[in-house]
């Protein structure tokens, strides 16, 4: 389910699944024209970043969180203002294409039956109906990025030719690593105290893990929390870029045979085991080229997009009271 996982993900920064309007009860972060935003919708937004804090510095943990909570504040005034801009420029999105856009992720995680792919919904605490409006608000930004955005977006073959010599450069002595791993699960709704005590867990796991003679895989199969722990906690060979990027970081900065110091994801903490590293040799230009043509009109999109923002933002009466 790691595709719908990531989609889920994707489509909750592009128009989260809270309730645009504030209870009673909540607080105002900010108003935008004369849209409120919630102070829970902000806890909510920056809510996977903030399970991640663990800096042992009281101080500068809170520095930490609210710097993570101004920036979600900020993604979602600027997604008000976007929501503003579709409304204005009459830009809709049909049932059809909602329910393209629903099977489509739905094939890619080989879910034929709607009744089970409710059921992943569900345990990622989101409902059809919720999950259709994150899509529809999807699809709709998409439109008035394309139509804002798009215009000014070029990949030339220089663009090109560049980002495949840095990509030989780091991929042509490059090696891709064989990886178990132990987690210790933390929920997404943990507190700070929740989140310590498990890695304080994940250290002495570590501390067995490098234990003379200990058998890793065995170790796994026992203490893990993670679906490979009946492998073993086996994760196969993998290159760069298919892990999240603090597991990769430890993954090829661990010699053979080496144990890692837990490592913290949104699942929790790892402990990480590399078995055994092979080079690789660098794939083709032409191979490279449909890849690195999207990775750099995403940049190129990202950088439009943020002084787009911006000027919605100079446009438009922020009051932020958070």
């Amino acid at each position: 389910m790691k595709k719908l996982v990531a989609f889920v993900a994707a489509a909750a920064l592009l128009g989260g699944a809270t309730s645009a309007r504030a209870e009673l009860v909540d607080k105002v972060a900010a108003v935008v024209n004369r849209d409120v935003i919630a102070l829970s919708e902000v806890q909510q937004r920056a809510a996977p970043e903030l399970s991640r804090l663990n800096d042992p510095d009281p101080s500068k943990r809170s520095e930490q969180r609210a710097q993570l909570m101004k920036t979600a504040l900020d993604t979602l005034i600027g997604e008000k203002l976007m929501e503003a801009e579709i409304t204005e420029m009459g830009i809709s999105a049909t049932e059809g294409e909602v329910d393209e856009l629903v099977n489509d992720v739905r094939k890619q995680n080989n879910i034929t039956d709607p009744a089970q792919f409710e059921q992943v919904l569900t345990a990622e605490g989101l409902t059809m109906t919720t999950y259709r409006d994150m899509l529809r608000k999807r699809i709709l930004r998409d439109r008035l990025l394309r139509m804002k955005v798009g215009p000014k977006v070029k990949v030339t073959e220089e663009d090109l030719k560049a980002a495949y010599n840095q990509y030989a450069r780091v991929e042509g002595e490059d090696s891709e690593v064989h990886a178990r791993h132990i987690l210790v699960a933390v929920d997404p709704k943990a507190t700070e105290e929740q989140v310590a005590a498990a890695r304080k867990k994940a250290e002495g796991i570590a501390t067995e893990a490098r234990r003379e003679g200990m058998d890793f895989s065995a170790l796994a199969r026992a203490r893990s929390e993670g679906p490979s722990a009946a492998d073993g906690g086996d994760l196969g060979w993998f290159k760069r870029g298919v892990m999240v990027q603090a597991f990769e970081k430890v993954a090829f900065n661990l010699k053979e045979g080496e144990v890692s110091e837990p490592v913290r994801t949104n699942f929790g903490w790892h402990i990480l085991k590399v078995e055994e590293r092979r080079s690789v040799a660098a794939t083709s230009y032409e191979e490279m080229r449909p890849k690195l043509e999207n990775k750099i009109l995403q940049e190129k999109t990202d950088k439009f997009l943020e002084q787009y923002v911006a000027e919605l933002k100079q446009k438009a009466s922020i009051d932020v009271k958070m």
